[in-house]
């Protein structure tokens, strides 16, 4: 195949998937002339380019359509869904001659008569009357004449007369009236006859040479932009380049590794060097591979439009993150997946407009589909506003066709009974049709899904509709995996399914626990399933059936599958690596708990395990006892622990912060560090934000790391700059109030040591300092709170954050003192905040909020120690500590009173 009809071939395709959506987007609006134009211009291309590569078959095709949609453009035939079903038939036969093009480098043997007679039937008015003339009734002579006419030279005579017309009257036709401005053919040929041949010719004007100023060369050079700033690359170019830079990040690794034991060496910074620049590449090598997620959505509305058709229903189909990029392997495996559930949504999913009717809906039903980044990986919504699922129909088949028994069933909740659908074979279709029914669909899905590393899960409200969650990875060459090590091996575990590790122990928060003869790890007020890793892959000599030693020690590493979460022990944890995936070979296809393999650093080969696989391992487990459990988590957790930060900040004393409070924490370049306005300032996630240092900006760091803690509210973000990072304690905490002392709270004793609490709202008006006024000025209306706070040191930590929010606070420090503010008139306030860890008279509290009629409507929220919420006499509880859970419910609470008023 020569390059020119390569080319051509791939121009055509993108050109005829864009009149797919195009017309499905005509046919709904059919006075959209661009949109028309645009259909034209690329019909009208694609024929030209046909008959200049002697392509006649497909050239007749496209002719053929396009004179039925010039016939639109002009608006002698009105648009109508039998016309532009034709027009789509014509593309589908141009995409099956162009595969066998494409094949064979030569057009397949036949013809397109019968489809080019419908269409020319079509422009001439054929379908205006009513349903398309049978084949045999086709106009046969106005389709063989659109064949003759193709097989004529391309450079037709412009006076010759169409096909049908007979030659001797088409001089006739040809006659007009004259336009305003326009002479006769007699006039033009007499005035031509007037002049005469011997006139004298005036000789020519000698030519000036006049230079051009200087000055206009650069604005010449500055017009003469180039047009084309892209070009095409093969694919394969790219997957040779992207095997390059995966082996380059191999030897990066073991570079590293060979260095990393070592004190001083001077190799170690070139090498960091070579590891920043390895960074780089591979991100810039990544961004080629890279394509927008909505050229796999392409095809999807001519598929809800066929569906449509068939269904005899009504549907739109809405689009929501096109531009979301990920990998081209992972766009081409996303495909299928995809489109089969549309249809499902399509046959399942959305009812009839009778039915809507009936049920208080709008006939045209919804599907609409959404892609957005989070974190490493993509997230893919499929949602229709249809019947959603039917739990006791599912249950009915499920045990029909044996995949659960009736036990099985009575015990399970509605969202596991509604996972049931991806089991093979599974479907709850009354009958087969083109579209469903068949029970290889929703299990098909799911598995091509965890093929590429994903995983899916649903909701479902019945008479509301159902959402599908696609989680799918970024790309499949190279991932970021945590190394753990089972007895003398060690495997790599994607971090996309890491949530966090913990070390477990008899005397910590964080423990195992044997319920009902399961053991189970207590992590925050949950209770996670738990399983060894040596269990399931048949390890021997590591933990065995019990997974902790006598103390209760072990390495947990909490992982999240879909909804699954559960915690998986291993003996060791090494460190995390940018590894290159290697595929398995076919004798090990089979094995579901791994899904591929890599090199480390060090050289050595280890298996990638397969977290889908991991979690069908502990799938049984998560179910049992779950709810019982749980609520003895409830029974036994102190009531007054939180989590706090502890770093070093100006000295060797331990400083401390509510955890909640910290957006996020970095280890940043000092050499990044800029001043702007007298302030040090970093450019940090596009934005410049502000740093101040814990122990005085002058302790700020001018090179290497700089360990900072990000703090923000709202649009705000403040980094907060540290000496080291210490370690996060969950801890009953006895606080003493500080003197005055700029930035201090209090203190506590964490950890057996006496440690400081820090002030953030101080270190926020620190770093702006109008940053209070600007976030209170973003406030149209300000709020009024009524704080009910009896410790000193949660006062001095929840009335600056609030007030920097844009709220006024009046601060009560005893419920006797807020009773007496409620019962003065002239005082409204707009929401209530009251401690209930401490407070005695909550019951007489609630009820002066009552009493008061200002108040009646007003939202009210009780402030706790414990970081779960519980419904109280003054509403659901919050944590203290918690600033985003707080603002979020005041925000919300407030924004619905406003719209009920």
């Amino acid at each position: 195949m020569d390059d020119l009809l390569s080319e051509f071939l791939t121009e055509t395709s993108e050109s005829l998937d864009v009149i797919d959506t195009e017309l499905v987007r005509f046919e709904s609006q059919p006075n959209d002339k661009d949109t028309l134009n645009n259909i034209f211009r690329l019909v009208h291309t694609i024929k030209g380019t046909c008959g200049f590569l002697g392509l006649p078959r497909l050239e007749a095709v496209a002719h053929a359509g396009e004179t039925l949609l010039g016939k639109f453009r002009d608006g002698a035939l009105p648009v109508t869904p039998k016309a532009v079903t034709l027009v789509l038939e014509s593309i589908d036969q141009i995409k099956a001659l162009l595969t066998h093009l494409e094949s064979y480098a030569a057009e397949p043997d036949g013809n397109d008569e019968e489809l080019i007679a419908r269409l020319v039937d079509a422009a001439n008015g054929g379908l205006a009357e009513g349903a398309a003339a049978p084949a045999n009734e086709t106009p046969a002579n106005d389709a063989e004449a659109v064949l003759n006419a193709l097989d004529d030279d391309e450079e037709e005579d412009p006076n010759a007369p169409p096909p049908g017309v007979d030659p001797a009257n088409w001089d006739a036709q040809l006659g007009r009236e004259l336009r305003p401005g326009e002479v006769s053919l007699a006039d033009l040929e007499a005035a031509f006859n007037s002049v005469s041949a011997d006139d004298d010719v005036a000789p020519p004007e000698p030519i000036t040479k006049v230079e051009a100023p200087v000055a206009a060369a650069p604005a010449a050079m500055e017009r003469a932009a180039p047009l084309n700033q892209t070009i095409r690359v093969g694919v394969d170019v790219l997957e040779d380049l992207m095997t390059m830079v995966s082996e380059l990040v191999l030897t990066r690794n073991q570079l590293m590794q060979m260095v990393r034991g070592l004190d001083d060496s001077e190799f170690k910074a070139p090498l960091q060097r070579l590891s920043a620049i390895t960074a780089e590449l591979q991100e810039g090598v990544m961004k080629t591979r890279m394509q927008p997620i909505g050229t796999a959505w392409k095809k999807l509305p001519r598929i809800v439009r066929d569906a449509c058709q068939d269904l005899d229903k009504k549907i739109d189909l809405v689009l929501d993150g096109e531009s979301t990029e990920l990998d081209r392997q992972v766009l081409e495996l996303i495909k299928d997946p995809l489109t089969h559930m549309i249809r499902n949504s399509c046959d399942h999913g959305v009812e009839t407009p009778q039915a809507r009717k009936e049920n208080g809906k709008p006939e045209t039903g919804t599907i609409h589909l959404r892609a957005y980044h989070e974190g490493g990986h993509i997230i893919i919504e499929v949602a229709d506003d249809g019947a959603g699922l039917n739990t006791d129909r599912i249950r009915q088949k499920a045990i029909e066709k044996d995949i659960i028994d009736s036990l099985e069933a009575s015990s399970m909740t509605d969202a596991q009974i509604h996972r049931l659908i991806f089991a093979p074979g599974f479907s709850t279709a009354a009958k087969v049709t083109n579209i469903s029914g068949r029970g290889v669909g929703m299990d098909v899905v799911k598995t091509n899904i965890e093929l590429i590393g994903g995983a899916i899960d649903l909701r479902a409200a019945e008479g509301e509709g159902t959402t599908f969650l696609i989680k799918i990875p970024l790309t499949l060459a190279i991932i970021s995996a945590l190394i753990v090590g089972v007895g003398e091996e060690r495997f790599a575990l994607p971090q996309l399914s890491v949530v966090e590790l913990v070390r477990t122990g008899n005397e910590r928060d964080q423990r195992v626990e044997n319920i009902s003869n399961t053991q189970v790890l207590r992590l925050r007020d949950r209770l996670l399933p738990l399983v060894a890793l040596n269990e399931i892959l048949g390890i021997e000599g590591g933990r065995g059936m019990d997974v902790v030693d006598e103390s209760g020690n072990a390495f947990v590493v909490v992982m999240q599958v879909g909804d699954t979460r559960f915690g998986l022990v291993v003996d060791q944890v090494f460190d995390t690596e940018e590894i290159v995936v290697k595929p398995l070979t076919n004798m090990l296809t089979g094995l579901r708990q791994y899904s591929g393999a890599t090199i480390l650093g060090d050289g050595s080969v280890i298996m990638i395990l397969d977290p889908n696989g991991v979690a069908k391992e502990v799938s049984s487990i998560e179910g049992a006892n779950q709810t019982s459990a749980n609520e003895e988590a409830e029974d036994g957790q102190s009531d007054d622990k939180m989590s706090l930060l502890l770093f070093r900040a100006g000295g060797d004393e331990p400083l401390a912060c509510p955890l909640s409070l910290v957006t996020r924490l970095e280890d940043l370049d000092a050499e990044t560090f800029e001043r702007s306005q007298g302030h040090q300032v970093v450019q940090y996630r596009g934005k410049l934000m502000p740093l101040v240092h814990a122990a005085g900006s002058h302790m700020i760091k001018t090179e290497g790391k700089q360990p900072i803690l990000v703090f923000n509210q709202g649009e705000t973000v403040i980094g907060v700059a540290v000496d080291e990072i210490l370690d996060i304690v969950h801890e009953t905490v006895n606080y003493e109030m500080a003197e005055m002392t700029p930035g201090v709270l209090g203190a506590a004793v964490l950890k057996g040591k006496t440690t400081q609490i820090i002030d953030v709202a101080h270190f926020l008006n620190e770093g702006q300092r109008d940053w209070a006024r600007t976030a209170t000025s973003a406030k149209q209306d300000v709020r009024r709170i009524l704080l009910v706070e009896t410790h000193p040191f949660f006062q001095n930590m929840l009335s600056p954050l609030l007030k920097a929010a844009g709220y006024h606070v009046t601060l009560a420090p005893t419920e006797d003192a807020a009773i007496e503010l409620l019962k003065a008139e002239d005082v409204a306030f707009d929401a209530v905040l009251a401690d209930i860890d401490t407070g005695q008279g909550v019951s007489r509290l609630a009820e002066a909020i009552d009493a008061n009629s200002q108040l009646m409507q007003a939202p009210r929220f009780g402030l706790s120690n414990r970081d779960d919420a519980q419904p109280t006499e003054l509403g659901m509880s919050i944590p203290k500590a918690d600033r985003h859970a707080l603002l979020m419910a005041l925000d919300s609470a407030l924004k619905a009173r406003g719209d009920a008023a």
